[in-house]
């Protein structure tokens, strides 16, 4: 095992009375947050079928009333007064484990609570319609029964196109379309003044357009978008294989298992994922569309993962490791959803018991418990542990580094399972935050195309070692050593997650031009908090915000070394 693979020896930490409140916070899930958050599905589900009732006219009717609303609103704000813009959403709601803390300074709220219906779909342009607040779990609902789909489509069914597009969203077909934003054909943006826009790769508003991705939402108030759709069949074909070996070989059974090295365009797998079980074992799948007459052949095997007893997936993926490789079929929207109900394994942290079969057969259909939940039940001091004591982080790196970051998560971090997942980085026209490196398509690595190097999504879900062994962790010293990596091998961290960056080094790990360009250009600057100080982890005062903006107006961004 090389130094890099060795694990640091660290010392015991002495427990407090919260280690001891989050082993048994299981109970509260149990009896507070799984029947509220059944309670809360049903109730969001049953609006989402008076949604679908209505019809498109009648939708996109009731759109354009709620975005004269939003318009009404933004012109109401006495800029000398009142705060900055914020959506009426209460932070706990956000999925992303950051804390929403820019919300605590004064703020002018915008309510953007009524954006979330399906506005169109469009089966000759292959085009999706939607309002911001439309999750995951809508969409597919609407779409797969049609023979369609998002092109790229998130895991968890409460993801939400908004959050997607502002902030960072990915899946196992991003390998074939890059991540969820690149999917978009046009944003209906709200400026700071009030103005509603298009904005396309082609219009006038093109900076735009390239700009909104990894924004957060503060170049403007997003009101709907217009998504590609593919074909799709009802089933997937799903290839399981297992792969053993140092972290090196298992990054390089992962590259192999979607990447072919001869570049046979008709090898690449129409999905891709794989997961990291411990130093020495992975297991790397591999997806192909499948009509419901191939799925039904005799001697194919279903498997309905979606069934509220069934194990939970990446524990039936990980028994590829003792039966050898094998196939199967997934019922197509199932397969999209598969690390719904376990939270990928964050579940197991929640409830150590929850993967047990007595346990999904009587509770497993009121899983999962709603993320938002999770949080709004956590005060303070269970907020700060999770923070220092756990980790939930995705780095984003090229393929080609992606066994230098397993070895990296091993030596500092030590969490398993690891989540791999492939996606195109695309070269824009227009330099954007996150970017390729610079070259990439005459060095033509694997899985690089001349459009695109092929990057990874290496995701850290769970706790670290030391902590499982009760030793101490310093979890905000292990992002900060985390985003150094990534600044130095030219990687990137979705802000989703708890950052350490301080504004010079964000601005290091991402390209500020455009941004800012398009800041002063549609006057986003002193009406919406900037990306870094929203991103920024800790309390954000209405002073320190205002000086942030001041300087914003007279330099583009922190000058990188």
């Amino acid at each position: 095992m090389s130094d890099l693979q060795a694990p640091l020896v660290r010392p015991k930490r002495k427990k407090t009375w919260v280690d001891y409140f989050v082993k048994f916070r299981w109970i509260i899930v149990i009896f507070v947050v799984l029947p509220i958050s059944a309670t809360l599905y049903f109730l969001i589900y049953l609006g989402d079928m008076w949604s679908e009732s209505k019809s498109y006219e009648k939708r996109r009717k009731e759109h354009d009333q709620n975005v004269a609303k939003v318009i009404k609103r933004l012109k109401e704000r006495d800029a000398a007064k009142d705060g900055l813009v914020c959506t009426a959403r209460k932070p706990w709601i956000a999925v992303g484990m950051r804390n929403v803390d820019y919300k605590r300074a004064r703020h002018f709220e915008v309510d953007l609570g009524e954006f979330r219906n399906i506005l169109e779909i469009n089966k000759e342009k292959m085009i999706a319609r939607v309002e911001p607040l439309v999750n995951m779990g809508q969409i597919s609902r609407a779409t797969v029964p049609m023979n369609l789909s998002l092109a790229v489509v998130a895991e968890l069914d409460d993801l939400t196109v908004g959050g997607l597009i502002n902030g960072y969203g990915i899946e196992g077909s991003s390998h074939l379309y890059g991540l969820f934003a690149d999917t978009v054909v046009a944003y209906e943006i709200v400026l700071a003044g009030g103005e509603l826009v298009r904005a396309t790769k082609d219009n006038e508003y093109s900076d735009l357009f390239y700009a909104i991705p990894w924004s957060q939402g503060t170049l403007g108030l997003l009101v709907a978008a217009e998504i590609k759709l593919i074909p799709v069949k009802e089933y997937m074909r799903l290839t399981y294989i297992p792969v053993k070996g140092d972290l090196q070989t298992l990054a390089q059974g992962y590259m192999d298992s979607f990447a072919p090295k001869d570049g046979d365009a008709s090898k690449i797998p129409d999905f891709v994922e794989g997961m990291v079980y411990n130093p020495t074992e992975g297991v790397m799948m591999v997806g192909t569309y499948a009509s419901k007459e191939e799925a039904k052949k005799k001697g194919n095997k279903i498997n309905n993962v979606g069934w509220w007893f069934k194990p939970w997936f990446y524990q039936h993926a990980q028994t590829a490791l003792k039966k050898g490789e094998f196939v199967e079929y997934i019922p197509t929207r199932e397969y999209y959803h598969r690390h719904t109900r376990c939270l990928y394994w964050e579940g197991k942290l929640i409830l150590p018991f929850g993967d047990q079969f007595w346990f999904r057969f009587l509770f497993g259909w009121l899983m999962p418990p709603k993320v938002s939940l999770l949080k709004a039940t956590q005060g303070e001091a269970i907020r700060n542990y999770y923070h220092d004591m756990h980790v939930i982080q995705d780095m984003l790196v090229p393929l080609y580094k992606v066994g230098d970051a397993l070895e990296w998560v091993h030596r500092e971090m030590e969490v398993y399972p690891i989540w791999l997942c492939p996606h195109k980085l695309y070269k824009a026209p227009i330099k954007q935050q996150i970017y390729p490196e610079p070259g990439f398509e005459y060095e033509r690595r694997q899985g690089d195309t001349e459009d695109a190097q092929m990057y990874t999504d290496v995701g850290v879900y769970y706790a670290p070692g030391p902590v499982l062994r009760g030793e101490e962790f310093d979890g905000s010293e292990a992002v900060r050593k985390m985003e150094k990596w990534l600044i130095e091998n030219g990687g990137f961290q979705p802000q989703y997650a708890v950052s350490e960056l301080d504004e010079k080094s964000f601005w290091r790990m991402f390209d500020g031009d455009l941004y800012e360009h398009c800041r002063k250009k549609y006057r986003a600057v002193g009406t919406f908090m900037s990306v870094y100080y929203k991103s920024k982890k800790g309390r954000k005062t209405e002073k320190e915000v205002r000086e942030a903006e001041q300087a914003h107006l007279e330099t583009a961004y922190a000058e990188a070394d």
